[in-house]
């Protein structure tokens, strides 16, 4: 069976994680997409850099499966390749600035009057409309706006996520709405502007925290690792390292305190339910923490895991690429790039389909890796594109 998105052409114009993801899950299922960026490569493609070129480690990542063209779309001629480009194409993906797109005619109107059954999806920092609109920001920026950053960490020192769960998750949101667009259209014929942001996605991941705060004033202050609204909820030091253990719910509990041995938790009014326990929580932690401490990580998950308590270690970088299950689970798929010392692993879409599933099929494209064809595919001669690429067009 062909791929669900084949036949879909994506044109990329986004930059770092949040536009360019949500064009690699177009492209993990079938979708065609080019990569626009700039002649001398765009800020994103050298963060991190692995291989000699300077490509990092994030543009491999985000970057798979993607035909990528450099392009001055400033220019009267840029403009009219962009043009040529969006009428040919299903999907225009960009994280810019509103007077940015409004400046390379990527904003819906302009669009819309090349092809009218267009589909923009757009990211932006804080989303349009509000007193932040004008303003532009990374990851990070939702992290710390969403409550999530003061609720990490101690009251003395929140803590941001290395991890850019923001970008990511937005990258999520706006493939759906994208592919909720795609539905639309065939069933109505018309396009539509899709718009992500990236407060709005932190915020939806923090909803239940706030709903909280809103209705019953919890007023709640960061506790580290520890877990506010149910008990044991920690990172706990073993002998030779750490695991994190969630116990979250009655029958979790019951199951804990006959590993302890110790019944009495079941009847004690402190730790009568979640909230409760939550509420309690350096008690209960500080039970767990003497149990841990007198195991190895291995015999604490093996116990642990035998109890169906929730429970996993907490892994070095190159301990989670050396982990067996996931090896077994085939997460990663190693991909070679020219100039880096070895392969690449690339994470798989985490989202598997019986009868349609993606596939990661090429790596990441060197830059103007695929000008020349794309390009060719546009009408222009071997001629012309010299004579663009002399201008300093492409």
């Amino acid at each position: 069976m062909a791929a669900v998105l084949e036949g879909i052409r994506v044109l990329d114009f986004g930059r770092y994680i949040a536009g360019p993801y949500c064009a690699t899950l177009l492209a993990e299922h079938g979708a065609e997409v080019i990569r626009i960026e700039k002649r001398e490569g765009s800020e994103d493609r050298f963060q991190a850099p692995v291989a000699e070129t300077g490509e990092g480690a994030l543009f491999l990542q985000i970057n798979r499966n993607k035909l990528d063209l450099t392009l001055d779309p400033m220019t009267p001629e840029g403009q009219e390749i962009v043009r040529k480009l969006v009428a040919t194409a299903d999907v225009v993906v960009a994280n810019l600035p509103m007077q940015t797109l409004k400046a390379m005619k990527l904003d819906y109107p302009s669009l819309k009057a090349v092809k009218d059954d267009i589909i923009l999806t757009t990211v932006s920092a804080y989303g349009n409309g509000g007193p932040y609109s004008d303003r532009v920001g990374f990851d990070g920026i939702g992290q710390v706006m969403s409550g999530a950053v003061y609720m990490t960490g101690t009251e003395d020192q929140p803590y941001r996520a290395q991890v850019p769960w923001v970008d990511f998750g937005t990258a999520l949101h706006c493939a759906f709405g994208t592919m909720a667009a795609l539905m639309a259209r065939k069933a109505t014929g018309k396009g539509q502007w899709v718009q992500g942001a990236l407060l709005a996605t932190a915020v939806t991941f923090g909803n239940a925290l706030l709903i909280e705060q809103a209705v019953i004033q919890s007023n709640r202050v960061p506790t580290g690792n520890r877990g506010q609204t149910a008990a044991p909820v920690d990172i706990f030091r073993t002998k030779d390292g750490w695991v994190l253990c969630q116990v979250i719910g009655d029958p979790l509990f019951k199951r804990w305190a006959k590993l302890m041995g110790e019944e009495h938790w079941l009847t004690d009014p402190r730790f009568k339910d979640d909230i409760s326990r939550g509420n309690n929580g350096p008690i209960v932690s500080e039970r767990m923490s003497r149990w841990c401490a007198e195991r190895t990580t291995a015999d604490a998950l093996e116990i642990l895991g035998a109890a169906k308590l929730p429970a996993g270690p907490v892994l070095k970088p190159q301990q989670t690429l050396d982990d067996p299950h996931i090896k077994a689970m085939g997460f990663f798929q190693p991909m070679e790039f020219p100039g880096a010392p070895r392969p690449a692993p690339l994470a798989k879409a985490p989202v598997w389909l019986s009868e349609t599933p993606g596939s990661i099929r090429q790596r990441a494209p060197l830059l103007g890796e695929h000008t020349d064809h794309i390009l060719g595919e546009l009408g222009y001669s071997a001629d012309a594109i010299g004579a663009l690429r002399s201008k300093g067009i492409v």
